[in-house]
């Protein structure tokens, strides 16, 4: 088609989507290229302004190394990733889930650890925690055999891929669940982190006058044959961000409660002073069981990046 005007750009790009052999691609390029045009025509979008979007795009690209993925963080910063994994769990968004973010920091060959081991795999600060945690079927009968991969950030708010200071692989770890679906292990308390802000999520963030906090969370990725593989964060109830998380993640089903023993010995005799439990229910469904491809591969090398912090500022506009 000879463009005539702006709305045959549209209806020219729409004609070709439409000799697309795959329905479902067929459907995703044609609503993607509808909603773009109208997003377009109603924000009036500039030139400069659009050069300036092409440049972001292509630089969270360029920033997305072996051990940082600036995409997923963009994602999730819009809350997109949130809204995909609600809308795919939870009988299609309708009920209760305990599926959510699969974040940026997922490393896969994470080490076998038996049940009751320790995540802590080099000197970490953080208070220790005794987890609990149990996988069940939709029914609430116990599911063995499942693996459970996890991974969280340190007391200071690192994980290890970040932190050339901390062992390969500190505070992750894979269990198997016993015949009750349980499995246990010994950590850190997390804290909350600020994501990085040195790229186009950072300069996102700061337009909006928004903080660039997570509150504090453990990952648990469950998996077994039969079930479609979940992706859990477990949040923690003291944490002053539940409310305003950076990631739009937060969810009433995964809001975990740290239980605080200060003068009750602990289950592990090198323990002194203050010690947590933590214990939780994770509910799985049938499904595929694949996994995705992994948003980092890879350890940092060299200095650990600066935490920095925003702070949130001014009022919302939103009626």
């Amino acid at each position: 088609m000879i463009i005539r005007n702006q709305a045959d750009v549209t209806r020219a790009v729409l004609a070709e989507v439409e000799r697309t052999p795959d329905p479902r691609l067929r459907r995703i390029l044609a609503s993607a290229v509808r909603h773009l045009h109208d997003f377009v025509r109603e924000t009036e979008l500039t030139e400069p302004e659009f050069r300036q979007i092409c440049g972001l795009v292509a630089k969270a690209g360029q920033l997305t190394t072996p051990s940082h993925n600036e995409v997923v963080l963009a994602a999730g910063s819009l809350g997109i990733s949130a809204l995909v994994c609600l809308l795919n769990n939870g009988e299609g968004g309708r009920g209760k889930t305990t599926a959510n973010l699969m974040g940026p920091f997922w490393r896969m060959g994470s080490p076998p650890t038996p049940n009751g081991g320790s995540i802590v795999r080099s000197p970490t600060p953080g208070d220790p925690v005794f987890v609990k945690a149990w996988v069940v079927d939709g029914s609430g009968k116990p599911v063995p055999e499942a693996e459970v991969d996890i991974w969280q950030a340190s007391g200071e708010g690192y994980y290890e891929n970040q932190d050339p200071q901390q062992a390969d692989m500190n505070l992750r770890g894979k269990f198997t669940t016993d015949a009750q679906g349980a499995i246990s292990f010994r950590t850190v308390k997390p804290s909350g982190y600020p994501i990085p802000v040195t790229g186009p999520v950072g300069a996102l963030i700061k337009a909006q006058g928004r903080h660039n906090m997570r509150p504090a969370h453990i990952h648990f990725m469950v998996r077994k044959p039969g079930y479609k593989t979940q992706f859990s964060q477990l949040y923690s109830s003291d944490d002053p961000h539940l409310e305003t998380d950076v990631q739009f993640g937060v969810t009433q089903a995964l809001v975990g409660r740290y239980v605080a023993h200060e003068n009750e010995p602990a289950p592990a005799p090198d323990v002194q002073g203050r010690w947590y439990t933590l214990e939780h229910r994770f509910v799985i469904q049938p499904g595929d069981d694949a996994l995705p491809p992994p948003p980092i591969t890879g350890k940092a090398q060299g200095e650990r990046p600066p935490l920095v912090v925003l702070e949130r500022t001014g009022e919302t506009t939103a009626k």
